[in-house]
């Protein structure tokens, strides 16, 4: 067990390399909190493109849990509403005061992007269309938000949690420390969740952990990171929400590293678009979003083997391949749907699209998002 702490205690001011890739890890790059106060997409004078339905959202416990299963066929619920000690599970709909807002935010300090021009956004460029029910584009130099709908409903994030998981991580841990994983890191897992089916004794480092995480997205490596750094789920998912409020999160709560389904385990999509933009600010956190595919060590039931990332649109063979594409995490379960956080960047122009509670449109519904931010900051 090992308790956190913050990478610059350990002196590590040099960079890290990882194995054969030559990839430099430097330490945390600092995002300044964003101001969020009544925001709205820019060139248009509201914050949501509509409003989610009441409903009633089912407890944990449904099988089906992994990254990249089909919606399609089968049943998903509406948004999420329960906040810490509300176990009723009724669906709240956007967070009150956010909606139907003129304000915009205000620009935050120019990180978490290479951008030295100051793009002008053209109003005249037409909206996207997207399907999922949740959806935010955001400009990650200014933080301004260029597309917004249903930005402050809570959803379930499922695995592109793993993003906060591994920015807490890539802080605390340097990249070679041995983590041991235990009986309750490789037990406590929901049944049919990904898992590379490590068990009670295995060891790989923090380096190989971070693939496994974010490439394969393996819950019970989840587990075992947050008990290296915390001791125990429970605190890791409290450094998790003050980290969440530090980056300027309001309607976030998380309670574990994965993303398995729990009621009180939810975010937005205007939250998760500054927890990836702080994400891919790290460099550690982007060369490990950005990897296609990592030899993790052999382990006591498994030869070494080939890790291959998820997320289809970093793939060059693939169809759904995005010129320009930095990195981004998959997300599915039952009741989250599929969700999906990609980062891409293009002259200069970083952009980070979210998409939540979506039904196999989370490729498509990105794409247009990222088009349309491309075509409307020049």
């Amino acid at each position: 067990m090992k308790k956190y702490r913050l990478l610059a205690s350990l002196g590590l001011s040099a960079a890290l390399v990882f194995g054969t890739m030559g990839n430099a890890f430097a330490a945390q790059s600092v995002i300044a909190p964003l101001k969020l106060g009544q925001v709205t997409e820019l060139g248009s004078k509201s914050a949501d493109h509509s409003q989610a339905s009441q409903a009633t959202q089912a407890g944990p416990g449904s099988a089906g849990t992994s990254d990249s299963a089909p919606a399609a066929g089968s049943t998903t619920n509406g948004p999420i509403a329960s906040k810490p000690g509300n176990a009723s599970g009724t669906v709240l709909g956007p967070i009150a005061g956010n909606s139907n807002s003129s304000t915009q935010i205000k620009p935050a300090p120019n990180t978490g992007s290479t951008t030295t021009n100051t793009p002008v956004f053209n109003t005249s460029v037409a909206k996207p269309t997207v399907a999922s029910q949740g959806a935010v584009l955001l400009d990650a130099s200014t933080g301004n938000v260029l597309f917004a709908k249903n930005a402050d409903t809570q959803y379930y994030p499922a695995s592109i949690t793993k993003l906060m998981t591994a920015l807490l991580v890539a802080e605390n841990c340097n990249l070679d420390e041995v983590v041991t994983f235990s009986t309750t890191a490789t037990t406590n897992l929901e049944a049919g969740s990904t898992s590379l089916g490590l068990v009670a004794g295995d060891q790989l480092t923090v380096k190989d952990c971070l693939y496994a995480l974010l490439l394969k997205s393996a819950n019970e490596v989840g587990n075992a990171l947050a008990e290296h750094v915390a001791g125990s789920n429970v605190k890791f998912a409290d450094m998790m929400n003050a980290k969440a409020k530090a980056l300027g999160c309001t309607g976030t709560h998380f309670t574990n590293p994965h993303g398995l389904n729990d009621t009180q385990h939810y975010t937005t999509p205007r939250d998760m678009a500054l927890i990836a933009r702080a994400a891919f600010a790290n460099s550690t956190v982007k060369t490990v979003a950005s990897t296609l595919n990592y030899t993790l060590p052999a382990t006591k039931k498994s030869a070494a083997r080939t890790l291959t990332m998820g997320h289809k649109m970093l793939n060059p063979s693939d169809s759904r391949y995005y010129q320009g594409i930095i990195g981004g995490k998959t997300g599915y379960t039952s009741k989250a749907g599929n969700t999906l956080v990609t980062v891409a960047e293009r002259n200069g122009v970083r952009l980070v699209a979210v998409v939540m509670k979506s039904s196999s449109t989370h490729y498509t519904d990105t794409k247009a998002l990222l088009d349309y931010g491309f075509a409307a900051l020049k």
